[in-house]
């Protein structure tokens, strides 16, 4: 991660620096600037910044205002969105921080319990509910991120997909039950030699991007250039790029 000229730590490439991707781009900036699009399936081969440009997205977006000491990050200003715990409290009284937009990536390997998060037995047997936040806790109010999006197990899909289309997390054992918010914006990558994606889960993007690697000369020789550049921790990038950077966040603010 390098700095830009404001302080914010920026990816270690700028988004306007991505050599060629406008089409990735352009559904990036789309997906951002509009809460009522669902999210964003990137498709293409290996080797086209589609993780790096979802990384580098994250940086243009305004910080939220949350409650510091809330495990899903609810918003101070929005009581029909906060869980049980926030809005119970008096406004007056909820620590208030600013962060970064969250930006957590599933793995293809988590567990179910790892993404929606776990219940002690031992409290849930008391009739008390102990509940150690997931993935799905972490996301809300920003960005899921699934690689590989079409190798995702089932069992996995299932899950995002009900949080997705709610908006909440909802963890039942031995007869008790814990809800959360869950409002992400869901943003896939595939390659589509690997296989196939469900049909339900395509229906949860509401735009996609379609990438191909970079073939001209020039546009290889430049993006070495800009992996160079951001290398080893140098900022070149990040000054040069940063009037683009601060365009974009206006636009998006």
């Amino acid at each position: 991660m390098v700095a830009n000229a404001g302080g914010k730590k920026l990816s270690s490439l700028p988004f306007p620096a991505i050599v060629g991707q406008d089409d990735l781009k352009r559904v990036l900036l789309t997906v951002a600037a509009n809460d009522g699009l669902d999210g964003a399936l990137i498709v293409g081969e290996k080797g086209t910044a589609k993780s790096t440009a979802v990384r580098a997205l994250v940086d243009l977006l305004p910080e939220q205002r949350a409650v510091a000491d809330c495990p899903y990050g609810c918003s101070p200003d929005d009581p029909d969105l906060q869980c049980d715990a926030c809005r119970e409290r008096e406004s007056d009284d909820l620590p208030i921080e600013t962060r970064s937009v969250p930006l957590v990536t599933l793995p293809l390997g988590a567990t179910r319990d790892r993404v929606v998060g776990t219940l002690s037995v031992e409290d849930a047997l008391a009739g008390e509910a102990d509940f150690d936040p997931g993935l799905l806790a972490r996301a809300n109010r920003g960005i899921l991120y699934v690689d590989e999006v079409n190798l995702l197990d089932d069992h996995l899909v299932d899950v995002v997909l009900d949080s997705a289309a709610s908006g909440v997390n909802t963890v039942e054992r031995d007869g008790i039950s814990v809800s959360h918010p869950a409002n992400f914006t869901l943003i896939g990558t595939m390659n589509p030699e690997e296989g196939d994606l469900r049909p339900q889960l395509r229906d949860r993007f509401a735009l996609q991007a379609t990438v191909e690697g970079c073939r001209e000369i020039d546009d290889r020789v430049a993006i070495i250039d800009r992996a160079l550049e951001t290398d080893g921790g140098e900022t070149n990038a990040a000054t040069d790029y940063a009037d683009e950077v601060e365009t974009l966040r206006d636009d998006l603010a």
